[in-house]
């Protein structure tokens, strides 16, 4: 649905992930509690 792509589009963005679930950022912190979301 339209609300859950878009939550996780910001999710993604706020941690640096690109589509494919990268991380492409920049920051530790983008790092901090990505396990909250994310598990490998």
């Amino acid at each position: 649905n339209q609300i859950g792509a878009a939550f996780w589009q910001t999710i993604s963005g706020e941690h640096g992930l690109d589509s494919n679930g990268v991380y492409n950022g920049t920051s530790e912190l983008q790092l901090e509690r990505m396990n909250v979301y994310f598990n490998e």
